[in-house]
């Protein structure tokens, strides 16, 4: 028993070795970022109200990811989760959900946010040739009528800062004016967290494959 244990604590010491090896000098071997996981009880009264509020009061450090490094500004941190929470679940769905958050990692390279949300899409019944023309950057043709739009109106945000009459028509036709400026604010959100994970060095962890082609 002794030596089963004594190899188990040496099997972690070596992952845990290799872990930080692999990473650059400044990111922390635990969140994976240059922003250590914040600690409760070094926290304001208010910060631990929105620590245990977003993380849970019993637990001893948060996820990896945006709301781990947001909580080093809870002001930041509760509304920016409310309002992902909220655009989870608009009038557009989660299909398109799924897609507007492809959008906004893909325009910022997020490894972090693309390898949580391609899988998410494939759940949500977005095709692999969706999500594969997200990817690569590729044209719409042949893809549904309504994806590709979606996609051409991201890319008009993203890329050209205005969208034409027509696309706009096309999308309030498809999807409302509340379903229109919810896309938006979904491409939005996660541009705004893709850029907080840039700023941090937002690493993968183990067992989290990147799926973004490598710059």
């Amino acid at each position: 028993m002794r030596r089963y244990v004594g190899w188990m604590l040496l099997s972690a010491a070596l992952v845990s070795a290799q872990t930080a090896a692999r990473l650059p000098a400044d990111v922390d071997p635990d969140s994976y970022s240059r922003l250590p996981f914040v600690k409760r009880d070094q926290m304001s009264a208010e910060g631990q109200r929105v620590y245990d509020k977003l993380v849970g009061k019993d637990r001893a450090a948060p996820a990896t990811g945006p709301v781990g490094t947001s909580l080093y500004s809870p002001g930041v941190a509760e509304p920016m989760n409310q309002l992902n929470q909220y655009l989870r679940n608009t009038v557009v769905g989660q299909h398109y959900f799924e897609i507007c958050a492809l959008l906004g990692a893909r325009e910022y390279d997020q490894y972090y946010e693309w390898s949580a949300h391609e899988p998410g899409a494939v759940r949500a019944g977005v095709d692999q040739k969706v999500i594969d023309a997200i990817k690569f950057n590729r044209e719409v043709d042949g893809l549904p009528e309504k994806d590709a739009v979606v996609i051409r109106f991201g890319r008009a945000l993203l890329h050209d800062h205005k969208v034409s009459p027509a696309l706009y028509a096309q999308v309030v036709e498809m999807f409302g004016r509340q379903g229109m400026f919810e896309l938006s604010a979904i491409i939005g959100d996660y541009v705004m967290a893709a850029i907080m994970l840039d700023a941090v060095d937002q690493q993968l962890p183990p067992g989290r494959q990147p799926l973004l082609p490598v710059k």
